[in-house]
């Protein structure tokens, strides 16, 4: 496995207040794929990539408490609602949107600011064996609240980001009343108390506790592939994907993105690691190796995300930098309604 791990911004400025040859990356994705990513970069380029990993909230931290002392020019995670949040306290300077990224980003996946570069799709799954496909017929987000759905949902805790930013987009489109009603329809729907990760929620429904889950659909793919061993791959086949809202709206969508830091010694840098992302050859090497949407066209999924079902309605009518926007209002209503 290989790695590039630095633990704080003071190695960078312990070694190069500003190299003009090297881009510093802050990453709360996960993927050893993006390593190999950014080292096809820098065989294209010659621009060395350094990259500090970890969990969102401590790179953000040390981002906020570092100021004019962090040397990072990017900051890369998998969520629309925490890019929109870190934008709001004023921590990404503009032009994340370079021409070339307003030519392969559609204009609801990106900002000034900040651009996605992997789409996501937050959907329901079920169980073939307890419900029919035609009873879900005309399903949306909103039907989860239903009555009829009573004792057969899971989902993950009200604390998920990802979540937060399903909540934000039914404000987004439905106001605040009513998605706090909506809310309290689900957890009182809710098959058991929310825990776990995605694929445990998947997993619930595949042994019979559920009928029901939400989940993004590059979890039942990395199931389906085998990397998360024999049982696991049994049990995705034993669920079913469900694309809600396609009479509406269209599916929930997130993004993977990053943005241009604010103090970003090294930005025209930042921004030809953005543009590269987002070039037909790298977008091949992260749907392959994470099973996201690509976010630019004339790029397959991965087939595993392909048999799923390719050609659904996504949501390209919200924009996904509300979800950060609202991202206080939605944990506020999952709250009130004892999601836990």
């Amino acid at each position: 496995m290989r790695k590039i791990l630095l633990t704080i911004c003071a190695f960078f400025t312990f070694f190069s207040i500003s190299n003009a040859n090297e881009v510093n990356i802050f990453s709360a994705r996960h993927y050893d794929s993006d390593i190999q990513l950014y080292e096809k970069f820098t065989k294209k380029t010659g621009i060395k990539v350094n990259v500090v990993s970890g969990k969102d909230k401590a790179l953000q931290k040390r981002i906020t408490e570092e100021g004019k002392d962090c040397i990072a020019d990017l900051y890369i995670t998998a969520d629309a609602g925490r890019l929109g949040a870190f934008q709001a306290k004023g921590m990404f300077q503009r032009g994340a949107s370079s021409k070339a990224v307003k030519a392969a980003v559609p204009k609801n996946f990106r900002t000034a600011y900040w651009t996605g570069i992997a789409k996501r799709a937050r959907i329901i799954y079920y169980s073939p064996e307890r419900i029919n496909a035609s009873d879900l017929q005309g399903m949306t987000y909103e039907g989860l609240a239903d009555p009829k759905w009573k004792g057969k949902v899971v989902i993950r805790k009200s604390n998920n980001v990802y979540n937060q930013s399903l909540v934000a987009s039914l404000i987004a489109n439905n106001g605040k009343k009513a998605t706090a009603e909506w809310a309290k329809g689900v957890v009182a729907n809710m098959a058991r108390d929310s825990k776990g990760n995605d694929r445990a929620q998947i997993l619930a429904v595949a042994a019979g506790e559920a009928d029901l889950a939400v989940a993004n659909t590059y979890y039942l793919a990395l199931m389906l592939s085998g990397k998360k061993g024999a049982e696991q791959q049994a049990a995705a086949k034993k669920v079913k994907p469900f694309f809600p809202n396609q009479d509406g709206r269209g599916t929930h969508m997130n993004i993977s993105g990053g943005g241009i830091l604010k103090y970003a010694p090294n930005k025209a840098n930042a921004i030809k690691l953005l543009e590269f992302l987002l070039t037909k050859e790298a977008q091949e090497h992260i749907v392959n190796n994470t099973f996201e949407y690509p976010m630019i066209e004339g790029v397959e999924p991965h087939k595993l995300v392909v048999q799923m079902g390719l050609g659904f309605k996504q949501d390209l009518k919200t924009k996904v930098s509300s979800y950060g926007k609202k991202q206080a209002d939605a944990l506020e209503v999952m709250l009130a309604a004892k999601w836990k």
